[in-house]
Formats: structure tokens, C-alpha cells, sequence
């Protein structure tokens, strides 16, 4: 480790410089999309806002100091404590220190602090995939006793418990993740399709046993039946996306963030990009979100440190998945899911997850051979 240390000084500027420029265009963003539920309901054009600095760019600016500064090798030192605790926070949600918001338990409240534990299990499961199977004398990537079945086990209680919650899509953003960490390091793709084909599976059992899921499935394969129903959500966002047509409406100057669009701050902020700045702005958003992802995987290519490298897959994936996630789905290419777009949806603890990813990521960009 000393050897890739001596080799390299400085981190990558071009990720750095795509990392805050989503940070302040997701910002920019919010403060146009909230304005009119803020004042609505605070009377505050900012509410959101200022709650997401405070909450969430606060945290995540202390965040990505720390994954900047300490060594990325401390991370596989702690990895395993890290998810146990990750675990038990999840478990957490479902006692007297969880809060049920939108009919779904995904909050834990410590005191005065609040936070969702499904997006700070997104950090922790990479680290800990990344440590476990950085170490090339167990062959774990290999094994299937000590390599394949402790990797399903470990994925099947996180996913399970995500389930519960329930945030379906996560589990399927992080599990799909862990896969591509998984394949990366070497496991046989007989291991990847096995555990695509027990995953695909249990999704269709758990569409076809609860009604609201199979509600979204029919509702993505006829959207222009129950337009206000079901579909009502997606038929606002396309309207919105459409009405933007090449060049926008001009920022801040949305009609459908007055009250026609549901979760404008949320999973729907993508239709707002759309609407106020048109199809080239939706496209340099997307852009993005692609100089960032393979940048991460060019970086990993670079790096000689097997538990870095990892890190950089799983991170870049992670995020590259929820991002099409998000604006495939509310622009109705997938079925509708409750997923929030990086570093521009309102959420204080997604934003501070992802700007601590991205300092780890920086750290391990300073040693890349």
C-alpha cells in the first residue's frame, strides 16, 4: 500500500468537478421544484431548501472530508462492524425508534436526529463487499462454500429487511450492485446467473403476493388506461417532460410543480429538469451522471489496490443504477418505483451517503498507479 501511495498525490480534479457540479445543479434544482410547496405549507419559498443544506449538504461536505482525508484502507479495516451496525439500523425501523412516513417504515429517530438507514446501507454494503472480497488468499470470489453462499446469505438479510420496509427498488439497486462488485472480482458468471435467476424469482412471487405492486406493474403495461389513477403520476411527469420540449420553459418557471405533479421534490424532480430546461438540460443531467460513473470505472482501471478498485465499481454502479432507476421510471420506460435521483432529490441522508462515497472515491483516486 506504502509503494501506490508514493505514486500519486493528487485525486482526480475531472470527478471532483463533476461531483460538485451535480451538487450544485441538484440544489439549484430543489430550490425550483420546492418553492411552491414551501411556501404552500411553511410559507417559506426555501423551506426545502435550507432543510437540505443544513441536513444534508452539511453532513455530506463532513462526509466527503473524512472519506477524502483518512486512507481508504481504514474503510477495509472497519467494514465489518460497519454492516453489522448497518443491520441493526435497519432492523431499528421497525420498533418504538422507527417513524412510518407514507405508509412505509424507512425512518429511524435517535433523539432529535433522523435518518434513513436504507441509503446508508448503500455505503456500508459496497465497503463491506469490497473488503471481503479483496482478500485473494480466501478466493472467495471463487469458493462456494466460503465464497458464493456467505455473499447470498449477507445479501438476503439486507434484502429481506429492505423488503419489509418496504423499498423494493433499493433492494434491487443494491443487490444488482453487489452483483457487478461481485463478478468484477473474479466469481464464475455460472455464480451471476444463478443468483440473477433466484433474484428475478423472488421479485415475480413478491409482485404476484402483494396487490399494490402488481397494481404498478399493470398500471406500466397499460399507461394510457386509469391516466387518473394508477398512471396519474407518470402522465403528469411525461406532460411535464413534454412541455419542455428543446430548450425549457425557463428555470423556475414550472406549471406543473404548482400542485399537478405528486413527489415534485422527490421521485418526480426529474419532470421538473425536463420541463424547465428541456431536453438539453435533461440530456447535460444525464451526461453527468455518465462522466461520473465511468469515470469511477476509469479511475478503478488505474488503481493496482484490489480493495480500491472495488470500491470504485460498486460506488460508480450504486449510483449509475439509481439514477436510471429514477428518471426511466417517472418518465414511464419502467414501472413507476419510489426511488430518489442523486444529489438532486430532496433527502438529507441520500445526499450526505453520496457525497461520502464520492470522498472515498477521491481518496482512492490520489493512489491510483
Amino acid at each position: 500500500m506504502a509503494k501506490l501511495r508514493l505514486k500519486s498525490s493528487s485525486p482526480d480534479y475531472l470527478f471532483l468537478a463533476v461531483v460538485f457540479i451535480l451538487t450544485v445543479f441538484g440544489l439549484a434544482m430543489l430550490a425550483s421544484a420546492s418553492s411552491n410547496l414551501g411556501k404552500t405549507q411553511f410559507n417559506d419559498s426555501y423551506y426545502y431548501l435550507k432543510h437540505q443544506i443544513e441536513f444534508g449538504l452539511s453532513l455530506g461536505i463532513l462526509g466527503f472530508v473524512v472519506g477524502y482525508f483518512v486512507p481508504f484502507s481504514f474503510w477495509k479495516k472497519v467494514a465489518f462492524p460497519m454492516l453489522l451496525v448497518s443491520i441493526a439500523t435497519l432492523a431499528l425501523v421497525f420498533t418504538r425508534f422507527g417513524a412510518e412516513i407514507n405508509s412505509t417504515d424507512r425512518w429511524l429517530r435517535l433523539g432529535p436526529l433522523s435518518f434513513q438507514p436504507a441509503e446508508l446501507v448503500k455505503l456500508v454494503y459496497i465497503i463491506y463487499l469490497a473488503a471481503w472480497l479483496s482478500n485473494t488468499k480466501l478466493k472467495r470470489d471463487q469458493d462456494l462454500q466460503g465464497g458464493l453462499l456467505p455473499f447470498a446469505l449477507v445479501s438476503g438479510i439486507i434484502g429481506l429487511l429492505l423488503v419489509l420496509q418496504p423499498a423494493t427498488s433499493t433492494v434491487a439497486i443494491l443487490l444488482g450492485s453487489g452483483l457487478v462488485v461481485y463478478f468484477v472480482s473474479g466469481a464464475p458468471f455460472k455464480y451471476i446467473i444463478g443468483m440473477m435467476g433466484i433474484g428475478l424469482v423472488a421479485v415475480a412471487l413478491l409482485i404476484f403476493i402483494t396487490p399494490y405492486r402488481m397494481a404498478r406493474i399493470t398500471g406500466f403495461l397499460h399507461q394510457s388506461a386509469n391516466q387518473q389513477g394508477q398512471n396519474y403520476q407518470v402522465n403528469q411527469a411525461q406532460i411535464a417532460i413534454g412541455s419542455g420540449g428543446l430548450l425549457g420553459v425557463g428555470y423556475g418557471q414550472s406549471a406543473t410543480k404548482t400542485g399537478y405533479l405528486p413527489a415534485v421534490i422527490d421521485d418526480s424532480i426529474f419532470a421538473i429538469v425536463g420541463e424547465e430546461l428541456g431536453f438539453v438540460g435533461t440530456c447535460a443531467l444525464i451526461a453527468l451522471f455518465c462522466m461520473f460513473t465511468f469515470r469511477l470505472f476509469w479511475i478503478a482501471k488505474q488503481t493496482g489496490d484490489r480493495f480500491g478498485k472495488l470500491l470504485l465499481i460498486g460506488f460508480g454502479t450504486v449510483i449509475a443504477f439509481q439514477a436510471f432507476v429514477n428518471m426511466a421510471s417517472i418518465s414511464g420506460i419502467i414501472p413507476l418505483t419510489g426511488v430518489p435521483l442523486p444529489f438532486v432529490s430532496y433527502g438529507g441522508t441520500a445526499l450526505a451517503v453520496f457525497l461520502t462515497m464520492s470522498g472515498i472515491a477521491a481518496n482512492v483516486s490520489k493512489y491510483r498507479t
